[in-house]
């Protein structure tokens, strides 16, 4: 019996676009870049939701106040930034590694964020500063000899040029820095609900101005990135086939701009909506409790922890 099946269905998706210049010119390899930009903002969106889950757990930090937790979370900062040797940037790093793992948070991707982050925001940055250029000391690793020592405006050029002891100290304590500040963040913001942070920010008296800032930047980057993910799966329904690059670029600044004067009409809309509601501009708390005794018994040992760490 001779088969209906078209032929092709029958051949692989390789020998089509071979067949067809037109899907092999303005298939999905032309456009990754913009699929993985939109599968971003998704992940983004999904983990706006995933963090009022984590905060809702029955971890450590999970059942303390926050106050005690704010508190708690400034004063280690102030901590990480004070001391100046790697040794106790090191014990915070593992401090705070203990308190993730009484929290029941899953370490992989905790870290993986904060490693990420950590390695832009703190090694990448602070790097050129292993080099005998910005901070003299002993060469252990030369990357570069030149003939004669030379000067470039203010700044003395050795012969050698290197990576040097001092300069990887530097480096390193930077890094930890940075990797304990996002470390202790992250941990807040996943063991505490934001409307807890924000209540917690409105009681030491934080200006309302920059609670609703924080409030409505929080909320309205999820709605967005939905709206620019729903968008682009919208295009990707109505097309047999994916654009070239010169459409794809066409898309997306057609895009930025829409979602840019959507922005500016969304926020026009919920102040007016805000305003007819009798918003005046400030913040005000409902169903204010007092700091129990455990709260107070966990603040002590989180103080006491990072007060602690001053004296190594």
């Amino acid at each position: 019996m001779r088969s209906e099946i078209p032929s092709f269905l029958l051949s692989s998706s390789r020998a089509n676009a071979d067949a067809h210049p037109a899907i092999r010119g303005g298939g999905r390899a032309d456009i990754s870049y913009l699929e993985k930009g939109i599968n971003d903002f998704a992940t983004l969106f999904k983990e706006g939701y995933a963090q009022w889950e984590l905060s809702t757990g029955t971890g450590f930090l999970h059942g303390i106040d926050a106050r005690v937790k704010i508190v708690f979370w400034v004063a280690l900062i102030v901590v990480i930034s004070l001391k100046r040797t790697i040794l106790p940037e090191a014990a915070i790093f593992i401090f705070i590694l203990t308190l993730a793992v009484f929290c029941r948070l899953n370490l992989i991707g905790f870290y993986k964020k904060v490693l990420a982050l950590g390695f832009i925001f703190g090694f990448l940055i602070s790097a050129p500063s292993a080099l005998n250029l910005i901070v003299p000391g002993k060469v252990v690793l030369p990357l570069l000899v030149l003939s004669h020592p030379g000067s470039l405006w203010i700044f003395d050029i050795p012969q050698v040029i290197g990576i040097t002891d001092s300069g990887i100290s530097l480096v390193s304590l930077l890094t930890l820095r940075v990797l304990n500040s996002l470390s202790i963040s992250f941990l807040i913001l996943y063991t505490t609900p934001f409307a807890e942070i924000i209540k917690a920010l409105k009681i030491f008296r934080v200006p309302d101005a920059l609670l609703i800032i924080i409030s409505m930047t929080y909320k309205y980057i999820f709605v967005f990135a939905h709206i620019v993910a729903d968008m682009y799966l919208a295009k990707k329904a109505r097309l047999a086939r994916g654009n070239g690059r010169r459409e794809a670029r066409q898309w997306i600044a057609g895009r930025i701009a829409f979602v840019f004067k959507k922005t500016q009409i969304e926020c026009e809309e919920v102040f007016k909506a805000m305003t007819a509601r009798g918003f005046s501009g400030e913040v005000r708390i409902f169903h204010h409790q007092d700091i129990k005794i455990k709260d107070w018994a966990a603040g002590v040992c989180l103080l006491s922890a990072s007060a602690g760490f001053l004296l190594i």
